[in-house]
């Protein structure tokens, strides 16, 4: 039986630790989040049932680092390492071969290398496999709705980061113009260079979101902004957002007042086996986050490695995931857009809509 752990955060304090402690709802935000720094890291549910395609099994289980995103970027760096530490530490002690870094916890510092430096397992962010599953849900669904990747233009918004430059990096050679979008041009700018040498597309390059992805049929937004970056005026009609950035770029605002654009998470996963997680963390059953997923898959490989980690993610550590994943069985499974699955007959409706204000 291979083993391994996630380590997973609340993303906001008020609504995620009021689901297990009602009480919560009715305090000041500032209170709830004074309360988590007094927290350890804590044992969350222990996940069972995971079964490759080969007949390798794996349990495994959720650790909870009591730190909320905007807590990780405010408070000393040391004091969030010694939380996210402590967890993996959780991890190795209920025995573990690999840990995964959930959500921000994969952000903040160095990207996982200090939290590595400090266990005797191996760590891994999922960022390659978050890539590979962004590529794949927003390529097919840009199809669905009718548009041609190969002719498209396209946005990635947190192009500087490390998923967002591989991201950039893979689709280049699969589109026809790319807009890279950042906080500055100065980070954005050794972006643009490696794509131009290595992809055939136009480049380029905006440190403003709106007029960055005003043109775009296919947005794939990556930062790791604490807000959302992305407002119902900025999107292109018939265009397809690609959000997998947590907490979420795109605006609830999107899905309520533009019914001619489609917004879809990015690296929701079918995951093999009869899967229990234990916990209930808004996914239908049986499918998980990619970077819950490339743990997975790496510890039913046996590959006991820190896999992904730093900043970097590139194009050759996405093939080699999304090759084990395939070997396994893990799968794309659907879309699903704030919390709702998203139907084929809910694109239609999209898809009809666009038709009809250009005629």
């Amino acid at each position: 039986m291979e083993k391994f752990a996630f380590i997973m955060h609340p993303l906001d304090a008020k609504r995620d630790i009021g689901r297990k402690y009602p009480f919560v709802k009715y305090l000041p935000a500032s209170w709830v989040e004074w309360g988590l720094t007094k927290k350890s890291p804590m044992l969350v549910s222990h996940v069972t049932g995971v079964r490759s395609r080969t007949g390798a099994e794996a349990e495994g289980w959720f650790v909870g680092c009591p730190l909320t995103p905007k807590q990780m970027l405010e408070l000393p760096i040391e004091f969030v390492w010694s939380r996210i530490i402590g967890a993996a530490r959780m991890a190795q002690e209920l025995g573990a071969g690999i840990v995964g870094l959930g959500a921000f916890t994969s952000v903040v510092g160095d990207g996982g290398r200090t939290v590595a430096e400090n266990v005797d397992i191996a760590v891994t962010t999922g960022n390659s496999y978050t890539v590979a599953t962004a590529i794949e849900g927003a390529v097919r669904a840009a199809r669905m709705m009718g548009i041609e990747p190969e002719r498209s233009a396209v946005a990635v918004v947190g192009a500087a980061g490390s998923i967002g430059k591989t991201c950039a990096e893979i689709m280049s050679r699969r589109v026809a113009r790319i807009s890279l979008v950042g906080r500055s041009v100065d980070s954005l700018e050794p972006v643009a260079e490696m794509l131009r040498e290595k992809g055939s597309a136009e480049i380029s390059i905006w440190s403003d979101v709106e007029k960055g992805i005003r043109d775009a049929d296919i947005v794939i937004t990556v930062s790791s902004a604490v807000d959302a970056i992305i407002e119902a005026s900025f999107i292109k009609s018939g265009a397809v957002v690609c959000d997998v950035a947590r907490p979420r770029d795109v605006s609830r605002r999107v899905v309520e007042e533009r019914d001619d654009v489609l917004v879809i998470e990015g690296g929701v996963v079918a995951v093999p086996g009869d899967v229990d997680f234990h916990f209930n963390f808004g996914f239908p059953p049986s499918t998980a986050y990619a970077c819950m997923s490339e743990t997975m898959a790496l510890a039913l490989e046996g590959r006991y490695e820190s896999f992904t980690l730093g900043k970097e993610v590139s194009a050759s550590q996405v093939e080699e995931i999304t090759a084990i994943c395939d070997k396994h069985g893990f799968e794309l499974a659907g879309f699903r857009s704030f919390e709702r699955a998203v139907t084929e007959e809910q694109i239609e409706r999209i898809r009809q809509k666009v038709r009809k204000s250009v005629a």
